[in-house]
């Protein structure tokens, strides 16, 4: 019987190459079956976090642990974690059916048991035709299917995916990041996805943890932490985000307040927030389908149009604010009649200001 998946923690991590901080001090925990995205720019720590999960690169400080079991010490052999990564590892020389059992071969299961953990396997991940075929016969998804399931066919206790899906076109990435969700659900194991795409991240992930310059600047569900970030990082990292300063002025609501805006003399915007106060500087963010775009009104941010291009599923909109050098975007579903240079009014919903703090 397969056993429980295990909840994975990294208590105090910390790497340095050479006079190179890599990660500070990190202190993470993945939940029972959960699949958490480490997600950041390239250089922010979440490979080298995944390379010291694996035990592939050993930490100067800090514990890996996979359950009460602390595996820090242990090598990657050691540690019953399956791995796939962007170019899937998989041996040319081997048919399909033979690259799933290599795990399982090199931990000395029978030929008999290897036999049938194979064939359920593959039938798992819709292959069971292809099990005598040489990887270089199969298209990149199904490749990246052989690599899933030779990671599976050995029950490890964490899946690790560093950038699994990177080498597939955009159709299939699409097409296979739903497949990947269903298979770590159906098989309830604690997975970690390594990746830079953020539309990835928040398609898969249970958890998000974006990471900045070696540390985790916010945690959190996918709809949680792009519609309320943190930071600056965070939202401008996580999509597309208009920022924007100003000072509060005074309270317009219960916990909404009236922000005279820096960008423009005189425009005022509410936004929704706890404990701020009148004379007080924010800086917030609104996403762009999220801002709304209508005649201009006294009082209100105003800009003109700069460009507006479609995108399949909704209209982008390019705004400048006259005499800066500031580009806005509003998103909508519905074509409006804006020519180049035409002067509108930006507004939004108070609740959808994000106010921002410089540090996580």
């Amino acid at each position: 019987m397969r056993r429980a998946p295990a909840p994975l923690r990294l208590q105090g991590i910390s790497k340095s190459f050479g006079d190179l901080l890599v990660l500070q001090p990190l202190d993470l925990e993945i939940e029972d079956g959960e699949m958490l995205a480490l997600l950041g720019p390239s250089g922010c720590g979440k490979t080298t976090t995944l390379r010291v999960i694996a035990g592939f690169e050993a930490p100067d400080a800090g514990r890996v642990l996979i359950g009460a079991k602390d595996i820090t010490s242990l090598p990657p052999n050691k540690r019953r974690l399956g791995m796939v990564f962007q170019n899937y590892s998989l041996f040319p020389h081997m048919t399909v059916a033979e690259n799933v059992a290599f795990g399982l071969k090199m931990r000395a299961v029978g030929r008999a048991e290897r036999t049938r953990a194979v064939r359920a396997m593959l039938e798992t991940v819709r292959l069971a035709e292809f099990e005598d075929r040489r990887i270089s016969q199969l298209s990149g998804g199904q490749q990246q299917r052989v690599a899933l399931a030779r990671a599976l066919a050995t029950e490890p206790s964490v899946l690790l995916l560093d950038e699994p899906l990177g080498a597939l076109d955009r159709a299939l990435r699409e097409r296979m990041q739903f497949e990947l969700r269903q298979l770590q659900r159906r098989f309830g194991i604690t997975s970690i996805l390594v990746t830079h795409d953020q539309e990835e991240a928040l398609t898969i992930s249970d958890r998000i943890a974006v990471m900045e310059a070696g540390r985790v600047v916010q945690l959190g569900a996918p709809t949680e932490v792009y519609a309320r970030p943190r930071t600056r990082f965070v939202s401008e990292f996580l999509g597309t985000a208009n920022i924007f300063s100003g000072t509060v002025e005074c309270a317009s609501g219960p916990e909404e307040w009236r922000v005279g805006l820096r960008a423009q003399p005189g425009a005022c915007a509410e936004v929704r927030e706890k404990g701020l106060r009148p004379g007080e500087a924010v800086t917030f963010a609104i996403r762009p389908e999220r801002t709304r775009i209508g005649a201009p009104t006294p009082g209100r941010l105003q800009a003109s149009v700069q460009d507006v291009v479609f995108r399949g599923s909704y209209y982008a909109y390019e705004l400048e604010i006259p005499a800066q050098e500031t580009v806005l975007f509003a998103y909508s579903q519905v074509p409006q009649d804006l020519p180049a240079d035409r002067l509108v009014s930006l507004d939004w919903d108070p609740a959808d200001a994000t106010v921002l703090r410089e540090s996580a």
